[in-house]
Formats: C-alpha cells, sequence, structure tokens
C-alpha cells in the first residue's frame, strides 16, 4: 500500500476531464471572471481517453480503488460513455462515480449506466427557482435538475445531492432541500463554502458551520449518527430517526478531514495533485507524450505521493486563504 508521509494510502482518484462548465456559479466561475473572452484549455492540451485509461491503470496498480470524474461539467466532454467503458473494464477498480451539474445527466443517464457508471453526484444549491438561478447565472430553473435525478435513478444510477451553503446566498434553503430530498430519500450533502481557487472571494464570515447547520436541522427532524461507509470517507453521516434517508456534512473549513484524506486529483491537462489546495502538480501529459514507459511513469507518481504532507484545511487561517495561490475548482476538479 503507497503511503504518504503522514500514513495516508493513495485509494481514490479524481479525474477532471474538462476544465468547461455551462454554469457560471457565483462561488465557482463567476462570470466576470469566466465570460466569453476566458481562455479554456483547447482539445490538444486534453487528456485523451486513451491517455487517461492508461493512467488510471497506473493508479489502480498503487491501490486506488475508487475513481470519480469530474470537471468542469464532466459530461461537456463529448463521448464520456467510452471512458467510462474503458474504466470499468480495469481490473481492480472498484467503484466509478461522477459529479455532475444535471443538466445533461437526464437525457445521458440510460447510456452512462450502460457504460459502467456506478453512481452520480447532482450539485443542486437551492430549489427556489430565483434563488438557484441567482447563483447558477446560467437561467437554469431547479426543475431541469430534479427531472434528470429522477431520470437518472430510473436508469440504476445511485444519486446524492450536493449543496454548498453560503451565507446570504442560499442559507435560507437549508431546510426546504432536507425536506424534499428526505420524501425522496436521496442523500443530501451540505458542503462547507470552501477558499478553492483565487476568484470566489471567500473569507471565513460567509462559512456555515457543519454545527450551525446541524442545529438549524435539529429543529425540525430527529438524526441518528451513522458509521463512516469506509476509511477515508469525507462526509460526516446521519440518519433521519425512523427512515431510511440520510444527510451528511462535508466539513473542510469547521472540522478539516486531511488526517484521513486519501485522494488524489488528474486535472484535465494531466498534472497530478495531492491536495485540492495545491498550488503546483507533477506534469504527467508530458511524460505520456514522450513516449515514457509505464515504469518511469510509475516512478514519478510515486515519490509525488510518498513525499506527500498536505493538510491545508487544518493550517487554514483567514491570512493564508487570502494569499496563498491555489488551483480553481473548475480546472482542478472536486
Amino acid at each position: 500500500m503507497l503511503q504518504d508521509r503522514l500514513g495516508r494510502p493513495l485509494q481514490d482518484l479524481r479525474i477532471s476531464v474538462i476544465d468547461r462548465c455551462n454554469f457560471r456559479c457565483t462561488y465557482c466561475m463567476p462570470r466576470e471572471i469566466f465570460g466569453k473572452d476566458f481562455s479554456f484549455l483547447p482539445k490538444d492540451q486534453l487528456l485523451s481517453f486513451e491517455e487517461i485509461e492508461r493512467l488510471a491503470k497506473l493508479f489502480v496498480q498503487l491501490g486506488v480503488r475508487k475513481i470519480r470524474l469530474t470537471g468542469g461539467e464532466p459530461l461537456l466532454r463529448r463521448d464520456i460513455a467510452t471512458l467510462i467503458e474503458k474504466l470499468a473494464a480495469i481490473d481492480g477498480l472498484e467503484d466509478i462515480g461522477l459529479t455532475t451539474n444535471g443538466i445533461l445527466l437526464g437525457k445521458m443517464a440510460k447510456s452512462l449506466k450502460q457504460a459502467g457508471l456506478e453512481r452520480v453526484n447532482v450539485s443542486l444549491d437551492a430549489l427556489d427557482d430565483k434563488v438557484f438561478q441567482s447563483i447558477n447565472d446560467s437561467g437554469i430553473p431547479t426543475k431541469k435538475i430534479l427531472d434528470s435525478i429522477e431520470q437518472a435513478r430510473k436508469a440504476g444510477l445511485s444519486v446524492k445531492v450536493n449543496m454548498v451553503v453560503k451565507k446570504g446566498m442560499n442559507d435560507q434553503q437549508v431546510i426546504p432541500m432536507a425536506k424534499y430530498f428526505k420524501e425522496q430519500e436521496i442523500p443530501l450533502r451540505y458542503i462547507e463554502f470552501m477558499d478553492v481557487g483565487q476568484t470566489n472571494g471567500w473569507d471565513f464570515s460567509q462559512v456555515i458551520t457543519k454545527k450551525q447547520l446541524f442545529e438549524q436541522l435539529s429543529q425540525h427532524f430527529e438524526l441518528e449518527p451513522v458509521d463512516s461507509a469506509y476509511i477515508g470517507e469525507v462526509a460526516k453521516r446521519y440518519r433521519y430517526v425512523g427512515t431510511n434517508a440520510e444527510v451528511g456534512f462535508i466539513t473542510s473549513v469547521s472540522e478539516s478531514f486531511c488526517s484521513t484524506c486519501t485522494r488524489a486529483r488528474l486535472a484535465a491537462d494531466g498534472k497530478f495533485y495531492t491536495c485540492l489546495f495545491a498550488s503546483g502538480g507533477l506534469d504527467l501529459r508530458t511524460l505520456l507524450r514522450s513516449n515514457a514507459d509505464d515504469q518511469t511513469i510509475l516512478q514519478s507518481i510515486v515519490p509525488t505521493w510518498k513525499n506527500r504532507n498536505d493538510r491545508y484545511s487544518d493550517e487554514r487561517t483567514e491570512e493564508s486563504a487570502k494569499h496563498r495561490k491555489k488551483m480553481e475548482m473548475s480546472y482542478i476538479g472536486g
């Protein structure tokens, strides 16, 4: 088992397949930055499906058991089902997931499931149309996403919903979201607003913590804790008493989970990152395209992970969050 300097194994790989998105969420890709003149990665700088497959096989050799496809919006990558089919055929890979904003999910759900996708996490930050559209800044109504979720479930995909909660943006939607997805028996994950990238204007005053969210929920529901499903699970999970419905919290700010982080990230251009908050990565695309053999590539990946000592969320201060250079979420993948 490949471990880093803090004894954390490499078990999960997040692969960003594209840096483009069809939303302009204000906390992730604000339109004033990511406008029509913004330069996204050209096609020849994206890893090909064959290059992603090759790297995925090498990471599985090193202990990776779960892969999640991210972006940007991964369903914008043409023929994404072909990549999923390639990954699903890798011996030793136990799980393939995908994170999406849901716009394209409904019409693609059947083909994704047939290709070997097992589960999707759908980002949805509000039920109220006015609030949701003010966040996504793209005119997309909530119904479009809810319909896609239903079609994904009918296709046999396991669905979870992710809600980033930011003070003054959508905190009034915490309880309506809980009630709706409790009735649907779809797990809902509240995500503390994080300082990913340089463009979302993050500061501590905008964070609604897990403790505050739990207190809100407890006024309406009786919750009981649920044991972690696996080592490195980041969500702190609870069950609505007397039901099979769950809710969870991603507490990167208030209760960091660096000590059990088993996730590596592969950006769309082939750079390998050992932390979501990294400021630099290992260029694997150049190795791939210089005809390096598998052993040479492994000899680059292994020491990078072994020397990993990232624990940004443990060490975060408001000052470090403002001044540390970090990759944008749309590039490095959620």
